[in-house]
C-alpha cells in the first residue's frame, strides 16, 4: 500500500470522527458551528474529488452540507427549530462522505 494511500485513509477516519465529535460538542453557536462545517467539508471536496469513488464521496459531502449546515444556518437566522430535526441526517451524511473517501 502506498504512502498516499494511507494518508488518505487517515484523513478520511479522521475527518469522519471529527465530524461525529464536532457535532456533538457543538450545540451551542448554531451560526459558527454550520459555518465550519461548510467551510471544512468544501475542503473535503477537493479531497474527494482525487479518492475512486469521488461521485459518491461527494454527493455524501454536498448533501450532508446541505442537511446538516442548511439546518442550521436557517435556525440560527429564523429562530425556527423544525428544520435542525434533519441535521443529524446531514451529519451521518457528512461521516459516510468521509468514509467513502476510503473507498
Amino acid at each position: 500500500m502506498s504512502a498516499a494511500v494511507v494518508v488518505r485513509r487517515l484523513a478520511a477516519l479522521s475527518g469522519a470522527s471529527a465530524v461525529g465529535l464536532g457535532a456533538y460538542g457543538a450545540h451551542g453557536t448554531l451560526f459558527e458551528t454550520a459555518n465550519k462545517y461548510h467551510f471544512y467539508h468544501s475542503l473535503a471536496l477537493l479531497g474527494a474529488a482525487q479518492c475512486r469513488q469521488p461521485a459518491v464521496a461527494g454527493t455524501l459531502l454536498v448533501a450532508g452540507m446541505g442537511l446538516f449546515c442548511g439546518a442550521l444556518y436557517r435556525q440560527a437566522l429564523t429562530g425556527e427549530v423544525a428544520p435542525k430535526k434533519v441535521a443529524p441526517m446531514g451529519g451521518m451524511a457528512m461521516i459516510a462522505g468521509w468514509l467513502a473517501i476510503l473507498l
